[in-house]
């Protein structure tokens, strides 16, 4: 009897823990879900675009995006239902061309993908709308659809013309990525071999005549040079729009703590990017090796592809894959916010622009799982609203009062680069 006894209250007492431990993750996930329901989650980068262009010419008959792309052939990371499940109420869409894509192509392909983003829009109106500014963040998200706004990735696309960036504008982009990988004619990459000392004086042109129209400046992608020149010379906040720490994870494109304390003091902010390469030191390292594997493979076996795959898969076997994880993503928060401040973090997944993801953020749907972690590292209410969408909102907010104090008194800039960088 005493036995019987004992095992029922060690059953019930296992229940009752089971239930404690199950009572917080269900109350977390409330939580997340009501912040989420008065305040957009904003992401700053999202590749589908580029992605469409590339992998199906820009036809979006090639997808159905209402009912999913979990069917294709690699997966996106992106469709409706998951932005939904995602709770999403803000996308900056990423309109990506390859530098090496020469002057006009670039401009003409950066300007068919805009197009490809409104066609997408137009497409699904019950859940997309267009938005310029924050307040139309703001009112499109209270609708109860996804506030859609337009990124420029990459400078080169503008082929060194202020009057084309401003037709950029017009047409839809709210912020320019100063470069990609490579340098351009007037702004060095992070990763690319520095050619300018940062910006050249057309470079800081561009700058200022992006403050004018209300264009965010966009640092990822840059060199720490050029950061620190835009931190000298803009009038408004900056974004980067998927960087991460670089005191967690090396890679150039990040940002270093210097700059981090900078960003804080010009009021910017910088959203965290899910890419394990900027993540995950290991998993830099490990990619590292798989691309130095892969050369040196070819070296041995030229014009053989088959014995270099069944090589680097062995390879592959023998070094078991090192996977970013969504703590990982929280930890670059976390660092962020310690270095600069709560004000100046938020979420720039890259999703559909990266092969790779961590796990735990396969994909859009898992951006609550990342603020439930957050939640259970202590941050506040408000600190996961600002995380998820108030701050680039503010960002957005600043940018948009000093565009309208310079236009005032700033006619638009009609230089041209062979005018003002003398080669």
């Amino acid at each position: 009897m005493f036995s019987h006894n004992r095992t029922l209250a060690v059953v019930v007492l296992a229940a009752a823990v089971a239930a404690l431990a199950a009572r917080p993750a269900h109350a977390q996930s409330d939580r997340i879900q009501r912040i989420l329901r008065d305040t957009p989650l904003i992401d700053g980068h999202n590749d589908v675009p580029e992605n469409i262009a590339g992998r199906f010419k820009g036809h979006l008959d090639a997808i159905d995006f209402s009912a999913g792309t979990t069917t294709l052939s690699p997966p996106m990371h992106t469709d409706i239902p998951r932005l939904r499940a995602g709770g999403v109420g803000g996308q900056f869409w990423s309109v990506w061309v390859s530098p090496q894509v020469p002057g006009a192509e670039a401009v003409q392909a950066a300007f068919d993908q805009i197009d490809l983003v409104k066609r997408l829009v137009d497409r699904y109106p019950e859940t997309f709308e267009f938005a310029g500014t924050a307040d139309d963040i703001v009112r499109i998200h209270k609708a109860g659809k996804i506030a859609s706004l337009i990124g420029l990735e990459g400078g080169h696309s503008i082929n060194d013309s202020l009057a084309t960036l401003r037709e950029m504008y017009r047409a839809g982009a709210r912020y320019m990525t100063l470069t990609h990988w490579s340098n351009n004619n007037w702004a060095d990459a992070a990763t690319d071999a520095p050619r300018h000392g940062g910006l050249t004086a057309f470079g800081v042109m561009v700058i200022l005549e992006m403050n004018r129209l209300g264009m965010l400046v966009d640092l990822s992608h840059v060199s720490e040079q050029t950061m620190n020149t835009v931190l000298d010379v803009t009038r408004a906040p900056v974004i980067f729009s998927h960087s991460s720490a670089r005191a967690i994870n090396g890679h150039p494109r990040n940002v270093p703590d210097a700059v981090l304390k900078r960003v804080a003091a010009n009021g910017g902010i910088v959203m965290v990017n899910f890419s394990p390469d900027f993540v995950s030191e290991a998993a830099r390292a490990y990619y590292a090796d798989i691309e130095a594997e892969t050369a040196r493979l070819k070296d041995l076996m030229p014009g053989d592809p088959a014995e270099v795959e069944k090589g680097l898969a062995a390879w592959k076997a023998a070094h078991p894959e090192v996977k970013a994880t969504l703590r990982q993503v929280a930890d670059h928060i976390d660092h962020i916010r310690k270095v600069a401040g709560v004000d100046h973090v938020g979420l720039g997944s890259d999703f559909d622009g990266i092969s790779r993801v961590p796990a735990g953020l396969e994909d859009v749907s898992r951006y609550p799982d990342l603020l439930e972690e957050l939640a259970r590292r202590g941050y506040s209410d408000d600190d996961l609203r600002k995380v998820a969408g108030l701050n680039i909102l503010r960002v957005m907010k600043q940018a948009e009062a000093v565009a309208a104090r310079l236009q005032q008194g700033t006619r638009p800039n009609d230089a041209r680069i062979g005018e003002v960088d003398k080669r």
